[in-house]
């Protein structure tokens, strides 16, 4: 088999719009793990948020790996091994924290299973709990509750707001922390060094992998890397304009069964 291991997404790509994961994608995806196929899900939901697709994909018992955060976590699902682990830095958050009061849009992170929020909730936040399965808790002392260093933490806003939010923060953080949206109204801020492609590359040399045997399926903002970066870089049809760009193949939508589609032509 030529492809060795595949990467997906979630949102958009691995589930549907109602956020599953069709019986026809999971039984298609265990055809191809019985084959040798690694299966990883790389997404920017934070670790508690993945679990449904990995027990679907029965990650723990066939060997697969999950990759939260956008990598800045790497664990194998089987044996409980983290592989990496990264944090920010206190001057992000701090940073974040003031362009997001400065644009007067949200900002949360995550401690002991639950998501943090600054002040107040949006839709979007609630967006991130009903997606992740995490409840909020709100502060009006954001930066003293997060005395930890976190993963991530996530700007929330209208798109347009957080678009300008986005490049306000990057300037602000260059070659301090990685910035980028993975949705047209969340601004993640991950450890500097750290996205999808990395973290893949990370993953494969430990694996003794290459990257003209890996598989990368994505949608978002935050999938261009890994797309751009693997033997086999996939958008789905419903991605983004970025993503469609970067990929060597657009696969039918995620309402369609696209990682059907690409398992059956690529790896079955």
């Amino acid at each position: 088999m030529k492809y060795k291991i595949i990467f997906l997404d979630i949102d958009g790509t691995l589930t549907d719009s109602r956020k599953l994961i069709t019986e026809n994608t999971r039984r298609t995806l265990m055809k191809a793990s019985d084959n040798g196929l690694i299966i990883a899900i790389a997404s920017g939901r934070p670790e508690p948020g993945l679990a449904y697709a990995a027990g679907e994909l029965e990650l723990s018992s066939r060997g697969g790996y999950i990759l939260p955060f956008n990598g800045g976590l790497i664990k194998n699902v089987s044996t409980g091994e983290i592989i990496s682990s990264n944090t920010i830095s206190r001057e992000a958050l701090e940073t974040a924290y003031s362009v997001a009061e400065e644009f007067g849009i949200g900002i949360i992170t995550y401690k002991e299973g639950d998501i943090i929020a600054a002040h107040r909730r949006d839709q979007y936040v609630d967006l991130e709990s009903r997606i992740n399965g995490m409840p909020i808790r709100i502060t009006d002392n954001f930066l003293e509750d997060i005395a930890h260093a976190p993963v991530k933490c996530l700007l929330t806003g209208d798109p347009e707001i957080a678009e300008k939010a986005e490049k306000r923060l990057a300037e602000l953080l260059s070659g301090k922390a990685n910035v980028f949206r993975s949705e047209p109204f969340f601004v993640e801020v991950v450890p500097n060094g750290i996205d999808k492609a990395e973290s893949i590359k990370a993953l494969i040399g430990r694996l003794d992998i290459t990257r003209e045997e890996v598989i990368a399926c994505g949608d978002g903002f935050n999938d261009v890397s890994m797309i751009k970066y693997a033997g086999l870089g996939v958008a789905m049809s419903n991605g983004c304009d970025a993503a469609k760009e970067a990929a060597d193949y657009i696969a039918p939508s995620n309402d369609e069964d696209g990682i059907v589609d690409v398992i059956e032509k690529f790896v079955l």
